[in-house]
This record gives C-alpha cells, structure tokens and sequence, in this order.
C-alpha cells in the first residue's frame, strides 16, 4: 500500500515535488508473500531458505538506505539483526499479522511534539503533513511512524527497541492473599 493510500491523500494534492521519506517497499511485500505460509491451506507448505534470505536482504537494503539519508541510530542495530536472521533463515516467518497493525493504538496528532521523532527512520512525526503515528503495546513511549515498524514487526513479532514479544499473552495476576485464605466453601457454586 502506498504512503498516499495509506494516508488517504487524494492523487489531486500529491505534487512532483515531494521527496520520499522513506524507501520503496513494495519489493519487500511482494516477498513476503511468497514466504508467509500462515494464510495457506497447505499445512505443509515451507518456504524455501532463498527465499527467507532474500525477505531480511530486502528490508536490511532498505534500512541501510535509510541510514543513508540519515537515519535514527537503532538502524545499524536492526540491520545488524536483519544480516544474521538472512545468513540462518528460520523456518517460518515470525511475525505479526496484519490485524495486529491494524489494532496498533494510533498516536493523535495534536499529541505529538515537534520534537517527536521516529526511532527508526530519525524523521521528526511532525515533518510528515499526515502523520501516522503508532504506539506499541510494550512502553507507552514506543511509537513509531506506521511505515517503518512495519516491515520490522512482519518478520519479528518483537518491539525493536526493548525485544519484548508482542504476541505474547500477558500473565494472569497471581491471587491475593485474601483469595488463597479464603478457604470456605462456597455454596453459589455448588
């Protein structure tokens, strides 16, 4: 999906004029389409390790594209990562699925700062005329331009910044004091 889409911004008010902010992904997604097996109804299907390699190639070019034009400085770690995941590719793609971005808290404009920043691409939020800002379920302070995390959290279902699991349940609190010395028995659930 284009930033124009994404952004709703009718073709009328795009102009010749504008820079990208942000490499072209397309390959990227193309790619992971073919490798994210999770949507098929072949429980056997695999993807093929050239394949996986070339997904984390692909978005380790991209970011490195990035840094390029000056990029945050959790980049050279996330390349970092991205280069060992493409010389050992796992099995499966890891990551989240669309409906997990989709319920990613939206950070509102009017909140953010001028001087608000994404960790990834270094950009300022507020430089983007529509900003799409998303908060991470781990920190209340993780956000992140929609289109940099994004790719990020297709192929690993971690926050970039602490590694928290993002899919994983939070525990039930353990009981109380008062509920483990209560040790009547209780005839409403008799």
């Amino acid at each position: 999906m284009s930033y124009e889409v994404e952004h709703n911004i009718p073709k009328n008010e795009q102009t010749a004029s504008q820079h990208t902010r942000r490499p072209d992904l397309s390959t990227f997604f193309s790619n992971l389409e073919l490798v994210n097996t999770s949507n098929t109804q072949n429980s056997n299907a695999t993807p093929m390790p050239a394949d996986m390699r070339a997904l984390f190639i692909t978005l380790s070019d991209a970011f490195r594209s990035m840094r390029s034009q000056g990029g945050g400085t959790l980049l050279d770690t996330l390349i970092e990562s991205l280069e060992a995941d493409a010389e050992a590719p796992p099995r499966e793609v890891k990551g989240v699925r669309d409906e997990f971005l989709d319920e990613l808290d939206r950070v509102p404009k009017k909140t953010i700062k001028k001087t608000d920043s994404c960790p990834i691409c270094g950009n300022p939020f507020l430089d983007d005329q529509y900003p799409l800002v998303v908060r991470l379920p781990c920190h209340k302070d993780h956000v992140f331009d929609l289109e940099c995390i994004a790719p990020w959290l297709k192929l690993h279902a971690t926050c970039p910044l602490d590694r928290k699991n993002l899919l994983k349940k939070k525990e039930p609190p353990p009981p109380t004091k008062d509920e483990e010395e209560d040790g009547e028995y209780d005839d409403m659930f008799a």
